[in-house]
């Protein structure tokens, strides 16, 4: 048996519901082509986002921890795959269409660069006087310029609403004007369903890994309400933390996440007499949301974070000697751009040397950048 896009279409139509992004609807690609006889546009879309260069890059760029601290905490790739595992369940749950949520997941770090948020911080500082530097840019830079694939167009010539949840993930909007998205427009029930599993991700998995290096303590989690929900699920009560107990807490933490989740945003929907695609997207907050109680222990959990993981000496040690790094790579390819290589200085004249520079860097995995480094400053290493 064989099932075609139009039947796939038709399981659409019967099973999302009436608010939900159908791919039988797309507004379509820019540039035009024949579509796929047995994929929708957005599982097509998500195959296309998949067998990226920069997707594969995401394995070797930081999360928290750098790749060479150890093979077990999460990189961007783990995370990637992880986020689009959660917002599956959201959209399951919600009626809403899994693929182009799986999609917009897959894509939502393309543009993050080396050495995580500490080598974003950094690159918008050295670009300050040419447009900065913001990851969410970057990654709708990449699916519609920087990835060469296809003959006839650059990108990967998504569709618009694959599009349009790529810009529109966990920024203020400002990229839409550009990119030619209605600004009065919040995002699809796909794209904030894509936004609630990203944060519901890495605030699990970095507690996670926090746990499993030592930089965090049970001990310290005692004040924080979400800690005490998760330990009452799971009846745990110990002081000293194994890995199986520590599995069990994080995996009920995410079930309790889901959960919530799903039945607030069912809720707010109903209040919001929520009935299709178009009034969604007008309204003027977000419909996929958190309850109130689980909001507050979220941004609790955040705090926490913020000042106990993220901003832990060793954390802190290793994000500025990564500052270093893209500073100094920075400084040695402004200066002398031919010590690039000549596909990247090709690109100098259409976008300009420091952005040239800096999509170089910004595509880098971190162990590529401390190679390059290496070969810039390291007289003993072959360049």
């Amino acid at each position: 048996m064989m099932i075609s896009r139009q039947q796939r279409e038709q399981f659409e139509a019967l099973s999302l519901a009436p608010y939900a992004t159908r791919s039988a609807e797309s507004k379509g690609r820019q540039y035009r082509e024949n579509e796929d006889p047995h994929r929708t546009v957005f599982q097509r879309d998500r195959d296309r986002i998949l067998h990226t260069t920069a997707f594969r890059r995401l394995e070797y760029k930081t999360q928290v921890f750098v790749n060479y601290e150890g093979d077990y905490y999460r990189t961007r790739l783990t995370h990637t795959l992880e986020v689009a595992q959660i917002g599956r369940s959201l959209a399951r749950a919600l009626g809403a269409n899994e693929d182009l949520v799986e999609g917009i997941c897959l894509a939502h770090d393309l543009g993050h660069s080396p050495f995580g948020h500490a080598g974003e911080d950094i690159l918008n500082q050295l670009m300050k006087d040419h447009g900065g530097y913001n990851h969410n840019y970057q990654t709708y830079r990449i699916v519609t310029e920087l990835e060469h694939r296809y003959p006839g167009w650059p990108g990967l010539n998504l569709t618009h609403e694959m599009l349009e949840g790529i810009a529109k993930h966990e920024t203020e909007y400002d990229l839409s004007a550009g990119a030619g998205f209605d600004t009065a427009l919040r995002g699809s029930l796909e794209a904030q369903i894509a936004n609630m599993a990203d944060e519901l991700a890495y605030n699990a998995h970095d507690l996670d890994d926090g746990l499993r290096a030592g930089l965090l303590f049970p001990d310290q989690l005692n004040g924080l309400e979400i800690w005490q929900v998760m330990k009452d699920a799971v009846g745990w009560r110990g002081s000293r933390l194994d890995d199986i107990s520590r599995h069990q807490l994080i995996r009920r933490l995410i079930h309790l996440e889901i959960e919530d989740a799903i039945r607030a945003t069912a809720e707010q929907i109903t209040v919001q007499g929520v009935t299709t695609r178009d009034g969604l997207q007008r309204l003027p907050i977000n419909v996929v949301c958190h309850s109130g109680p689980f909001e507050a222990m979220n941004k609790q959990l955040k705090a926490f974070l913020y000042e106990n993981l993220y901003s832990h000496y060793r954390v802190m040690r290793m994000s500025e000697k990564a500052k270093r790094f893209v500073r100094d790579l920075f400084a040695a390819f402004t200066t002398n751009p031919r010590q690039m290589p000549p596909e990247v200085t090709a690109k100098i004249g259409v976008v300009g040397l420091e952005r040239a520079v800096t999509d170089y860097i910004a595509g880098m995995t971190d162990r590529y950048a401390l190679q390059e480094w290496q070969r810039l400053y390291d007289p003993f290493t072959r360049t």
